[in-house]
């Protein structure tokens, strides 16, 4: 990304002038350099007549002519790395989190207040900085290392000039190097000498382990080396990412780590979720009030319309899918942002296991399902866990089960016991169904918010897309794993282990 799109320049298309000249106001008082379009065929030709020179776009997606969606497709094609907000007052809350999974950036539903305005587009702002930042490191990097073989004290000259923290250590785990942005970021001496074990320096387990296993070669592929992210006593947050130092006869010699800081990118998430909680609870008030009269007006319809009835009841339907995703969305931002509470308790996971089932009975059989629960003779034990987890757990796995597989199909719920290689002895419980399946490229992404497999088998299935996010968010948080194995047209086995004292794990 070139420097000119660094300069603070927005375009707003929106057909209402009162909006343009409000959120021009608003943004020029950052600092902005402002355009308007009224439409969404003149917003694109600004974009073209500007030649690059915009990073953000205030868009509305109700407009005359072109619609919001298809100007947000030619933005995308035109520039990737131009951030679109999306402003809305017509369309639902899932026309605008679709138009965030075509690449929109966030959205503002009107009205809006003049502060709601500054906070979106100053994250967005935010994160353009940071992007730019990390692409002139990234230039700065591939310009310096070009000659590194020519000479050693130009090595040193390079490594202690990079703005990110670099530690390198040798084939026995010691630190051999560390350059001054490495001291800084970890607020130690910048007369620190290297000669020490990592953990002299780091007071993080994780990370020396990573460092460890790096220098010792364990990774013979570096794209295999995980990344890891540590938070330090002094309220920062790092990525960190290591590479093998390789010797000619191809031996590892130790480790280069690279320390990121990432504590901006982390508020940035936590401002995100508050504001999706904040939206959430906004909505949803109004949306059980409209649902509950829908509710009264079918009940006192007896006897009239057919037709009348359908529509209140498919509007009925609706709004009930709204307060259910609402709902969802504020489950899963408390959970990544580490605020649910558990109530860690006793429970007999074979009476938990056998009420679910029983619960969910009634629905498999109306798909003419079966659904059964297999448990070892010797009951499974009782662990210390927080019951409604567990329950959100394996609903949300069953219910699936039953939704994804044919009339007639089979879903088997079963628990005992696994000795897992880095994880000990656990319990394990496992929901496997013969339907539809999952093939293999939509797998990595089955964890993902809002992510659905939609295809002829599945597209009428409805669903929030959030039920798989929550139950993993869950499941780490009880200090277990969760494993998939799916096959399209054979069935689904979704696979959750966890420790017998779960509780421990809980915050």
């Amino acid at each position: 990304m070139e420097d000119h799109k660094e300069a603070k320049q927005v375009l707003i298309v929106d057909d209402e002038k009162d909006i343009r000249d409000g959120c021009e106001r608003i943004l020029r008082r950052m600092g902005c350099k402002v355009f308007k379009a009224p439409r969404g065929d003149e917003g694109l030709r600004v974009l073209t007549e500007t030649e690059g020179q915009i990073s953000i776009v205030l868009l509305d997606l109700k407009m005359p002519g072109m619609d919001g969606m298809e100007v947000l497709k030619r933005i995308k094609e035109m520039d990737e790395s131009i951030l679109v907000i999306i402003i809305t007052g017509f369309a639902t809350i899932e026309t605008a989190i679709e138009a965030m999974k075509q690449g929109a950036y966030d959205f503002i539903p009107k009205p809006f207040e003049p502060d709601h305005v500054r906070i979106v587009v100053g994250r967005a702002f935010e994160k353009l900085r940071l992007t730019w930042e990390a692409e002139k490191s990234e230039r700065e990097r591939r310009r310096t290392l070009l000659d590194l073989d020519t000479e050693k004290s130009r090595i040193r000259t390079v490594i202690e000039s990079l703005p990110n923290g670099v530690m390198v250590t040798n084939a026995i785990g010691q630190v051999v190097l560390m350059n001054p942005a490495f001291l800084r970021q970890l607020d130690l001496d910048p007369g620190r000498t290297p000669g020490d074990q990592t953990a002299a320096y780091v007071q993080d387990t994780g990370f020396c382990e990573l460092a460890a296993d790096i220098s010792h070669g364990k990774y013979s592929d570096s794209d295999e080396i995980p990344s890891y992210e540590t938070a330090l006593e002094n309220g920062k947050y790092f990525q960190v990412r290591g590479k093998p130092v390789m010797g000619e006869d191809g031996e590892c010699l130790g480790a280069v780590v690279n320390l990121v800081d990432i504590t901006a990118m982390k508020e940035l998430d936590r401002l995100k979720s508050e504001f999706v909680a904040k939206v959430s609870h906004e909505l949803r008030s109004p949306l059980s009030t409209i649902h509950e009269q829908l509710a009264l007006v079918l009940k006192e319809m007896v006897g009239n319309e057919a037709q009348d009835q359908h529509l209140l009841a498919r509007a009925k339907e609706k709004t009930g899918g709204l307060i259910t995703l609402i709902g969802d969305i504020l489950d899963l931002s408390r959970i990544e942002s580490g605020t649910i509470r558990h109530d860690p308790k006793p429970v007999h996971l074979d009476d938990l296991l056998k009420s679910i089932v029983d619960f969910l009975g009634t629905r498999a059989k109306t798909k003419e399902q079966s659904l059964v629960l297999e448990l070892p003779e010797s009951s499974l034990p009782t662990i210390t866990a927080d019951p409604m987890s567990l329950e959100s757990i394996f609903g949300n796995l069953i219910t699936n089960a039953i939704n994804y597989t044919q009339e007639g199909g089979e879903i088997t719920v079963s628990g005992d016991f696994s000795e897992e290689p880095d994880l000990g002895r656990m319990l394990r419980v496992k929901v496997e169904d013969n339907g539809f399946g999952i093939e293999l490229r939509h797998q990595e992404k089955i964890f993902d918010r809002f992510f659905r497999v939609k295809n002829d088998k599945t597209r009428f299935i409805t669903g929030t897309g959030l039920g798989l996010p929550i139950v993993k968010g869950l499941v780490d948080s009880l200090g277990g794993d969760i494993r998939l194995d799916s096959e399209p047209g054979k069935g689904t086995k979704f696979t959750v282990l966890l420790p017998f004292e779960a509780g421990v794990f809980t915050s």
